[in-house]
């Protein structure tokens, strides 16, 4: 009989750092958008009142966008963590249930969803210079909106948390 050696997991790759990227970009958008038009009419600055149209061409540049973000994000991780030591010590961590039981990174959701409501207004601004349209944010509309969007970072910590307490990922194996 063969001796098992236990696998050292790998650090994710270049697909999962993209397809991550793109699954919390593109919900952490259309929530920006809504909590930016709320932002907006709060205050009673600005102008974000975008077609359908505007809504969806930004979206294809907001794509490429998190694209090259998911790219650089992984080069940084890669250089202050050589390896991925940290991150896949993280992940045994959550297997071996050591990890979060209901918030699933929570201050990470919490900064997630503050820095892509930034995100998607300058690319908003960006691509109205590009497209033609216009659209005008003032800074406390952006940041109102970000805090706004916060709230939807904590309910996909949850969504994420409730998931993984079903699934029962975390959970001690004998």
């Amino acid at each position: 009989m063969l001796p098992t050696t236990k696998k050292s997991p790998k650090p994710p790759g270049v697909a999962i750092w993209v397809s991550v990227t793109l699954l919390w970009g593109t919900v952490f958008y259309w929530t920006s958008i809504f909590m930016l038009q709320l932002a907006s009419a709060r205050l009673g600055e600005g102008s974000f009142h975008p077609s359908k149209s505007d809504l969806w061409s930004v979206y294809g540049i907001q794509v490429v966008v998190l694209i090259v973000f998911a790219l650089v994000a992984m080069l940084v991780r890669g250089a202050l963590d050589p390896g991925g030591i940290q991150q896949v010590k993280r992940w045994q961590n959550i297997s071996d249930g050591k990890g979060e039981r209901l918030f699933i990174s929570f201050a990470g959701s919490l900064a997630t969803s503050f820095f892509f409501t930034a995100l998607t207004a300058l690319t908003f601004l960006g691509s109205a210079i590009v497209l033609g349209f216009a659209v005008a944010f003032t800074l406390p509309v952006v940041l109102l909106g970000a805090l706004f969007n916060v709230g939807a970072g904590i309910a996909a910590s949850l969504i994420v948390g409730f998931i993984f307490l079903i699934a029962k990922v975390g959970k001690k194996r004998s």
